[in-house]
């Protein structure tokens, strides 16, 4: 089902709206559901973002909960990241 978007745009800019479209081999109706299509696009992403974010939360409070949960100091996870991101130069440089 499709549904209508208006809104409200002063004359000039109406004007060279549709000039800038024209130029580019499409009308402005084309254009603005493009946008909207791109707007609707990114929100998907960032609402499947936001529920992978949640499961991932969700699912270390459960190990936590469950005990299985192991904590390392600061320098230990300084050092770790440290070593993981030579490794990924390392191969980048190859």
């Amino acid at each position: 089902m499709e549904t209508r978007i208006q809104f409200r745009v002063d004359e000039e800019t109406k004007r060279l709206s549709q000039q800038m479209a024209e130029s580019q081999g499409r009308t402005l109706s084309d254009a603005c559901r493009e946008f909207t299509e791109q707007l609707a696009e990114q929100q998907r992403k960032a609402l499947s973002h936001d529920a992978w974010l949640t499961q991932q939360i969700n699912l270390a409070f459960e190990k936590l909960d469950d005990g299985k949960a192991s904590f390392i100091d600061h320098e230990s996870a300084k050092a770790q990241m440290a070593e993981r991101k030579a490794n990924i130069r390392g191969r980048a440089n190859k």
